[in-house]
């Protein structure tokens, strides 16, 4: 078996789990746009906005996922995303943030 490095563990997940942000939040949005027509609709919708939004900003910085700012705002933008998406883009920054540490201990 060919062996790979931490790091790009940890773009790799981060890029896929910023896909898979991408793709549910335009699911929600659209799951939303066929709900209810209340005075509230656009709360549904704030969700798979936001999805979006992180997933986004979770492709653009998987490729700086071995500098600590990114790391760090890789692991809000998982938090704030959440979901199973979420879940793996703070994943990725929590390895790729352990790699930042350990190469300056």
């Amino acid at each position: 078996m060919s062996e790979i490095s931490v790091t790009r563990i940890a773009y790799i997940l981060a890029l896929v789990s910023g896909i898979l942000m991408v793709i549910f939040g335009l699911l929600g949005l659209i799951g939303s746009s066929f709900g209810p027509r209340e005075l509230f609709h656009w709360g549904y919708a704030y969700g798979g906005i936001v999805t979006i939004i992180c997933g986004v900003k979770a492709i653009i910085g998987a490729k700086s996922a071995t500098t600590l700012v990114w790391d760090i705002v890789l692991i809000v933008v998982g938090i704030v995303g959440g979901g199973f998406g979420g879940l793996l883009v703070a994943l990725g920054g929590l390895l790729g943030l352990l790699t930042v540490l350990l190469k300056k201990a």
